[in-house]
Order: structure tokens, then sequence, then C-alpha cells
């Protein structure tokens, strides 16, 4: 079994969410979204961010942290402050000692829709029925989990298949 945290990165909204299974059995820990109004400086976005995330892997320590691999966007400055927020995230999980797994949007959606191309509310509504968790989900705390539940399923193949990990 490996507990993983899941990060769904954004500087006004960030989801994260800790699963811990072995592939086959998967257990939902704990979720949230961190809000923080556009009004604060970006700096100081970035720090809440940084320090919740921080706090959350404190707490409940996973092994592991998985994001989403960088896409391209057509808003230069968006995807500057989402690149922002997403180097944050991953600091708190390099601070914290974990090792950190980047996968595709596309993959993410595989993993847990089935359907590389799955619509939000798709993969939302699986990751509340392999989580088994009964209230409906933030947007992006159920993103966030499913970025964790396609690194545990990932993680769970590759040892089937003795693929080497990188640590």
């Amino acid at each position: 079994m490996i507990r993983t945290i899941g990060v769904d990165p954004g500087s006004r909204y960030t989801g994260f969410g800790i699963v811990e299974g072995d592939g086959s059995h998967l257990k939902h820990i704990h979720h949230g979204t961190v809000k923080i109004a556009s009004s604060r400086p970006l700096p100081e976005r970035l720090e809440i961010i940084f320090e919740q995330l921080k706090d959350s892997i404190g707490a409940y320590g996973p092994q592991f942290m998985a994001i989403e691999e960088v896409f391209f966007a057509k808003n230069v400055k968006s995807a500057l402050t989402l690149g922002q927020a997403r180097g944050v995230a991953i600091l708190a999980g390099v601070g914290s000692g974990l090792s950190i797994h980047e996968y595709s949007a596309l993959r993410i959606k595989q993993s847990v829709a089935g359907y590389g191309r799955a619509a939000k509310e798709q993969v939302a509504g699986m990751v509340q029925r392999l989580l088994r968790i009964d209230k409906e989900l933030e947007p992006d705390a159920a993103d966030a989990l499913a970025v964790a539940v396609c690194h545990i399923s990932t993680w769970s193949s590759n040892l089937r298949w003795k693929v080497p990990q990188r640590q």
C-alpha cells in the first residue's frame, strides 16, 4: 500500500487529495481545495498554497506527490501564473521528502475513467465511485484525487510488471 497526494494546482483554486492503495484497493484519506481571492497579490497566494500543502502532507503522511504535467495554454499570463502555482506545490512536496511524479491529463483520464478524452464530470463521477465518496466533490479536489488514483494505478502496474521505479 502506498499513500499519495494528488495536486491540481491553480493560483486561485488548488485541489489536493490523499489516497492510499495498491492498485486493486483504494482508500480515500482526505481532500480539499485551497481557495484564495484573486484580489490578493500573487506572492501571498503562492505562500498560502505552499503552506496549506505542507500542512496536509505533514498531517497525512503521503510518500508520493502526483501532479499533472505542464500543458500549453493560449493565454501566456495564465500559463505563467499556473506554472508558479505548480512550482510551489512541487516545492512543498520536495521539501517534505516526497517523490514527485507527473502525469498527462490524457493519462489521468484514461487511468480513472477508461477514456483519455473523458469529460471532467465523468472523471469526477468515477473518482467518487472508486473512492466510495458519497457527497459531491468540488471540481479541483476531484481532479486532484484523480491524479492520486492515476499514480497508485501506475505504480502498482509497474510493480506487477517489475518496471524499475524512480525515487
